[in-house]
Order: C-alpha cells, then structure tokens, then sequence
C-alpha cells in the first residue's frame, strides 16, 4: 500500500478531514488530495509537515527497506 492511501485511511478512521489537514500543513487541498489517492508523488517536506500535523512519528507510515545486494557486500570501498 502507498504512503498515500495509508494516510488517506488513517485520516478516515481518526475522523480528520483532507480539508482539515491541508489547513494544517499549508498544502493545498488539490495537491493534498493527489498525493492521498496516489496520482501525485508525496514531497519528503510534505510528509513531514503532514506528520506533524497529525502528531505521529514519521515512522507511521513507511518502514525502512534493506536493499537486496546480490553478489558480493554491500560495504563501502
């Protein structure tokens, strides 16, 4: 699932509006509710201020991912 549609469910199941929220950050409800839906990327700066708004860790929504390295370490030189 995308950060987007992750975010949009979070905002549904808390009762928060997309208005509310793009209120909140100072992003503009249009792009706001691109980037919800998925048809739009969502900025770095973007999830950080919508994190804040919402008073969560940035970790609630993404996970970190391990690259898969094959062939040989993954250390630097």
């Amino acid at each position: 699932m995308e950060v987007g549609n992750k975010i949009s469910n979070y905002l549904k199941s808390n009762g928060i509006s997309q208005a509310y929220l793009s209120r909140k950050t100072g992003i503009s409800y249009s792009k706001l509710s691109l980037c919800l839906s998925g048809r739009r990327k969502l900025s770095l700066t973007d999830y950080e201020l919508i994190c804040g708004a919402l008073n969560v860790p940035v970790t609630k929504f993404i996970q970190p991912r391990i690259p898969n390295v094959k062939g040989g370490d993954n250390r630097e030189p």
